[in-house]
């Protein structure tokens, strides 16, 4: 295969993760990042909202709850004071852009719908991939929030669970600055709970699930520390985190979650589309572009 070997989709399957480094060049990482400072210049302060993996049952609101099928900014809470003014400057500001930049921007779009990246999710297990959602994750010099432990299955489910993370480091990674940590081999685990709407539509809450409950072993989790343009690939299931960013540089990366379209979309995963912008099918848009 051209993108990935047999060597590499054996320790995928064992470990739950896989690093394959120079995956983006450096002049596409630059046209990401130009980008999302536009995106950033151009919002609207009067939407300020803040993003926390401590309290996500929190994310009550419309603004977050329609934004599978947008772009939209959530900014760091130690961003911010207690009248939602701004501690830091607007572009330091933000903890993530997200959910839909791979279908609705252009540049976004390119990079996230890659041949070499098709192939290898393919290669991984997904029959017929479609990209979920897409964030833009800037990990903020000083302030930058830690990312608690969790699985991506949790937020991103399927029946069969499918969900696969791609995440790619725009800028070095290490433990200094947050780098990911994944728990070797926790992908075998049962999924044990899920994040989803609640019954009102207008919520969100987790619910546990009726597989085996296990206790993850926190002390095995380790640091995934890599280079600019690197690829990470996380199992739906693999237990991983992130910590504080308390240093002076900051860790851009950008994340797209994909699942199967062979496989069921959960009616109340928190991420719903509207019925206008249903999930592409990734061959079909790779060869879209490829014709332009």
């Amino acid at each position: 295969m051209e993108y990935i070997s047999e060597e590499q989709i054996n320790f995928y399957q064992k470990n739950g993760y896989l690093i394959i480094e120079n995956f983006a060049k450096d002049e596409d990482i630059d046209l990401l990042k130009k980008r999302t400072q536009e995106i950033i210049d151009d919002f609207d302060m009067e939407q300020i909202k803040i993003f926390t993996t401590d309290e996500q049952s929190q994310h009550t609101d419309d603004y977050f709850l329609e934004s599978g099928d947008k772009i939209r900014c959530f900014f760091e809470e130690e961003a911010l004071n207690k009248h939602q003014e701004l501690l830091v400057d607007k572009q330091l500001a933000v903890n993530k852009i997200g959910h839909a930049m791979h279908d609705l921007h252009p540049d976004f779009e390119r990079f996230s719908y890659q041949k070499s990246l098709l192939e290898i999710v393919k290669a991984l297990g997904l029959l017929e991939p479609t990209v979920a959602q897409s964030q833009y994750i800037f990990k903020q010099p000083n302030i930058g929030a830690k990312v608690n432990p969790h699985t991506d299955s949790t937020f991103i489910h399927t029946k069969p669970l499918s969900c696969l993370g791609a995440w790619v480091a725009l800028e070095d990674a290490s433990e200094q600055n947050g780098c990911l940590c994944a728990i070797p081999g926790s992908h075998l685990l049962p999924l044990q709970q899920r994040f989803v709407r609640d019954k009102t539509n207008k919520g969100t809450e987790f619910v546990p699930t009726k597989e085996e409950k296990v206790t993850w072993k926190i002390e095995e989790m380790i640091p995934l520390e890599v280079k600019k343009g690197s690829l990470v690939l996380l199992h739906g299931q693999v237990v991983h985190a992130s910590y504080a960013n308390r240093s002076s540089n900051s860790r851009h990366a950008y994340i797209l979650h994909l699942v199967d379209l062979s496989s069921e979309w959960s009616k109340d995963n928190w991420l719903q589309r509207s019925s206008t912008m249903p999930f592409r099918k990734m061959e079909n848009v790779v060869k879209m572009l490829n014709k332009r």
